[in-house]
Parts: C-alpha cells; structure tokens; sequence
C-alpha cells in the first residue's frame, strides 16, 4: 500500500460514524514528588503537585476514536454525582455524542485514582459498583441504542467490557442482534464475565490472558498453528467472523475465513500499557469499518498499541503521529 493510499484511510475516518457501548469511568492522576519514607509506616510520601482527571475504560475508546476524526457517540449508565458530571464535561470538550448516557441515581460513576510519584504509578483506588446495571436501565439503554440506529446508520458498533456491569447478557445479545438485522458490523473487546455472550459478532478481540481464561485452555506456544487452534475454539463458542487476539510483546494475530496472520510487535521503549487494548480496538474497528480489510486493520491497531505505550497513563492516539508512523511502516 502506498503513502496516498494510506493517507485517504485517514481522511475517510473524518466520515466513520461509531458507536461505543459498555463501561465508562473516569481516570484521576494525583501526580507528585517522592522524597522520604514515611516514619508512620514503610511506605513512600508522595508531595502532591497537581491533579489531572482524563477518561478511561470505553470512554477512553471512544476518545481514541475521536483523536481520529471519526464521528463518536457513547452508550454507557454512570452515576448522579461529581464524578459522572466531570466524566461528562470531558467527553463534551472533545466532541463525542454524550446524549445517549444514561444518568442513575442507583449507581455511582466508576472512578480509578492513581498516586503518581517518580512518573510511576505509586498507589490505584478504585471507586465503583460492578453488578449489573438495573433491568430498567438496561431498557433505557437499548432504547436509546435503537433511537441511534435509526438516526445516525453507523458504521460499526463496539462493545467494550470493563465487568463494571453495563454489558450484560441481554444488552451485548439484544444489541448485536439488531446490528445483525441492519448489516452493521460490531467489534468486540470482552472480559471473562461474559466471554461467550457475545455470539454472532464481528469482530471479538481478546488478549491472550482472556483467551485463557476465558476458554479455560493452555497455550503452550505463541505460534501460528496454537492460534488457529483457539480461533477454531472461539469460533465453534461464538460463530463469530472474525478473531482478533492481542499478544503483548508477540504483536497481534487475526483469522477471518481462510486467512490466517501473525504480526510480529515493532520494538518501542515502552513507559505505560495503561489504555493500549483501549486504542487497539478504537483503531482495529475504525479501520475495518473504513476499509473492510482486516489485514490492513490488524496491521495498522499493531502499530498503535506500541506507540500509546510510549506514553504514560492512559491517552488517545495522536492521528498526524500515527498517520506518519503507518506510511513508514507499511508504504
């Protein structure tokens, strides 16, 4: 593929209406310095400096997306409070549809605190509910779902599953299922809660410790012939088109009818994974909607993932970045 033909992939994201349905939650860095150890217990003193709230889980997807041009809206149940408000005026200055966000007042808005000291991440607290959303807010949620549908058409739909409880068992089926109906391809990134829900979908993108887990198998090599083995084993689960399995530090592999390929990683000095799987998926599934080329898609979420690894914390892709890194690595 040539420079030209890659740079209108990314002229035509600007077109690619997406939308994203699972668990959002907001990321708060208390970033400081560290330069004693405390005299009450053998822990270090981090002197805060300053504090930075940024979005994570399918919002952080729904950003990667946007850094990309591309027309976002976002599905997701948060809670009345600071936080869901915060979350919200975020997703807002960076453009993406935040209309079909069902507020609760039975939930609170999930919200992962990280000490930063010595840019490393020192402490994580967690603040959160992670049962299933309420049956009333599962129809609110596929309500507004259709009323999108039938407003936006869009290109590809993806679920994204942080166990937080949005994406339930009757939300992925019902959802897929009307994708189905209307041709509308969606894109999965599952956890193991709900690993075999998601049958009949597009696209189902696992890690490798997912896959594990979640067919409860051994994977005595990272090779070609293993991997078609857990394709053929997902796809006898799920019947789903396409498997796409992340690899860490092995690259990424994809099979989808007879094409089989494993991509080996690009070496990088890697800061951060906070978010990678995040921009994988963005960039897998925005490709693939573009292009229908799983190839291509594969290829370029490769390239991605390593580079939001050299930064640290979770954050988007930079497109103009990315842009000149895909037509040096694949022109």
């Amino acid at each position: 593929m040539d420079a030209a033909n890659i740079k209108n992939i990314f002229q035509s994201f600007n077109s690619t209406k997406i939308g994203v349905v699972g668990d959002i939650m907001l990321d708060t860095y208390w970033w400081g310095s560290v330069d004693r150890i405390s005299p009450e217990a053998p822990v270090p003193i981090v002197s805060l400096q300053r504090k930075e709230l940024r979005v994570g889980g399918a919002a952080n997807v729904a950003l990667n997306l946007r850094s990309l041009g591309a027309p976002t809206t976002l599905f997701a149940v948060i809670g009345k409070d600071a936080e869901g408000a915060d979350l919200t005026a975020l997703l807002q200055q960076e453009g993406i549809d935040t209309k079909y966000i069902h507020v609760s007042e039975k939930r609170i808005t999930t919200n992962k605190v990280r000490v930063m000291g010595r840019n490393q991440q020192m402490m994580r607290l967690d603040h959160e509910h992670t049962q299933d959303i309420l049956s009333a807010e599962e129809d609110q949620l596929i309500a507004n779902f259709k009323k999108y549908l039938e407003a936006e058409k869009p290109s590809l739909i993806i679920l994204e599953d942080y166990n937080k409880g949005v994406l339930t068992k009757k939300v992925i089926q019902t959802i897929i299922q009307l994708c189905n109906e209307k041709g509308i391809p969606t894109s999965v990134d599952p956890k193991q809660k709900n690993f075999l829900a998601y049958q009949n979908c597009t696209l189902f993108k696992p890690n490798l410790k997912e896959v594990k887990e979640g067919l409860k198998i051994n994977i005595p090599a990272v090779n070609i012939a293993e991997l078609n083995k857990v394709h053929t084993t997902l796809q006898a689960a799920l019947q789903h088109t396409i498997s796409f399995i992340t690899l860490s530090e092995h690259g990424v592999y994809y099979a989808q009818g007879e094409q089989q390929k494993l991509i080996p990683t690009h070496i990088r000095s890697i800061s951060d994974v906070s978010g990678a799987g995040d921009t994988v998926i963005a960039v897998a599934s925005l490709v693939y909607a573009t292009t229908h080329d799983m190839n291509l898609a594969a290829e370029m979420a490769n390239i991605a993932g390593g580079m939001v690894c050299e930064l640290v914390g979770t954050a988007p892709i930079h497109k103009e970045a990315f842009e000149m890194e895909a037509i040096r690595l694949l022109a």
